[in-house]
């Protein structure tokens, strides 16, 4: 994120480099990155003749070089943007004697999504001297809430951290679809407040009492009550909630307590560390390492892989998914 900014700010001072190429998982920074280049380094009378988008399955290297090469009309530079560039990954390589001698008042843009450059060859090498390169990382589950706190933080907002967890279990890792969010959220509150679970239940329709994360504390906390409440409620809003993810995300919670019994140090901030969990659910994670011992954390395990095997309709095409997860819970906890 940081170095999102300073590429960012540099373009704002007009400090631009002659090629940036954008390459990584994770599409969000790519395309902002971008859409602020096609925004702002050209004035709308100059884009005319001096701004172009081009797509990587509709073109070859040699195309974009020619243009590359090419002088602005009336404007300090030119701007082009290569949309889908990973669609030359099979030629990329060609671009090394471009990269190697780029055209000054050529600003030329790559959008390599899903895929990166092998840093041993040559063209990585070229590039990173003549221009920018960039990789956008996927942000991993835990580091979510923390990226959407920064994000409102940057923006005159905070979040609870329920909020925010809430937000992070319901829509993962996909941080477009996370900001797309964010903004209705934005349209509807006012700088400055705090957001917090009503609001996001009340905007994006998210229950905040009735989720996997609430699930998840309810069966750590061996809450039998409360766990087939929430279960009650997926089977009468399958759509909303389904199995499979329930089914995956515990698995992933009774997974991470194997490990924390394995570890020497069972301290809080050991246990986040070696669990790289946000450390909100630290204290959850110790208190259902307590509830459940090693050998229950295993059969839980191996109750989750059948539950998992039956939600995707083996041998179970009959059976409702409310049932499945009444069966399971009953399993789970006894």
């Amino acid at each position: 994120m940081d170095e999102v900014k300073q590429i960012i700010t540099d373009i704002k001072n007009r400090k631009f480099r002659p090629i940036y190429f954008l390459m990584g998982e994770e599409a969000y920074y790519i395309d902002n990155i971008s859409k602020y280049i096609e925004n702002n380094v050209l004035s709308e009378e100059e884009k005319g003749f001096n701004q172009m988008v081009l797509y990587g399955r509709d073109v070859n290297i040699d195309d974009i070089v020619g243009h590359a090469k090419r002088y602005p009309m009336m404007a300090e530079h030119q701007v082009i943007i290569i949309k889908e560039a990973q669609d030359l990954s099979r030629s990329i390589e060609n671009l090394v004697a471009y990269a190697e001698q780029p055209q000054p008042t050529t600003i030329l843009v790559f959008n390599y999504k899903y895929k990166t450059l092998d840093k041993r060859k040559k063209l990585y090498k070229s590039l990173s001297k003549s221009g920018v390169v960039f990789e956008s990382k996927k942000l991993y589950e835990d580091k979510i809430p923390d990226w959407i706190r920064r994000v409102l933080s940057g923006q005159n907002y905070t979040i609870l951290p329920k909020a925010a967890i809430m937000l992070s279990e319901f829509l993962g890792t996909d941080l477009s679809k996370i900001a797309n969010e964010l903004d209705k959220l934005k349209i509807v509150l006012p700088e400055g407040t705090q957001i917090t679970p009503e609001h996001i239940e009340q905007n994006i329709g998210i229950s905040k009492d009735y989720n996997n994360f609430e699930l998840q504390n309810a069966v750590g906390a061996k809450d039998v009550f409360k766990a087939h409440q929430i279960v009650k409620y997926f089977g009468e809003n399958p759509k909303d909630n389904p199995m499979v993810l329930t089914v995956a995300l515990l698995y992933n919670f009774f997974s991470k307590l194997l490990y924390l019994h394995g570890l020497a140090d069972k301290s809080p901030r050991s246990v986040t560390s070696a669990l790289k969990i946000n450390p909100f659910f630290t204290n959850q994670y110790i208190l259902a390492a307590r509830n459940y011992p090693m050998r229950d954390v295993s059969s839980v395990i191996a109750t989750l892989r059948e539950f998992d095997v039956k939600s995707k309709g083996v041998g179970s095409n009959a059976v409702k998914q409310g049932d499945l997860l009444k069966e399971m819970m009953v399993r789970i906890m006894g």
